[in-house]
């Protein structure tokens, strides 16, 4: 009991000591606590981050679609990306240097 006289009078009030109770339930205990809801927080930037790279993979790929839509280019791409030739030619693959 001489500890409890000691402490001040604020610090012994009946309201302080329910809102410091309040206050480390509702940050350490409660289902939405600090910790929780920063995690939820870089989870939700993580998203929004690949949904903007997913989204410029789509439009990218729209583009590239919309050049395949005549012949030259489709030729060309595949040429290029698939190495298909045709039957009355050869195909040399030259590697390029890499820079270290």
């Amino acid at each position: 009991m001489k500890l409890l006289t000691q402490l001040p009078a604020w610090l012994r009030n009946k309201f302080f000591i329910a809102f410091a109770a309040f206050a480390v339930w509702m940050l350490f205990f409660d289902e939405r606590d600090v910790f929780t809801m920063q995690h939820h927080r870089q989870e939700l930037r993580e998203l929004q981050q690949s949904q903007k790279y997913y989204t410029d993979q789509i439009n990218k790929e729209k583009t590239e679609l919309e050049n395949l839509k005549t012949a030259a280019t489709l030729e060309k791409y595949a040429r290029e990306k698939y190495y298909m030739k045709r039957d009355n030619e050869d195909l040399f693959l030259i590697p390029e240097k890499q820079d270290n």
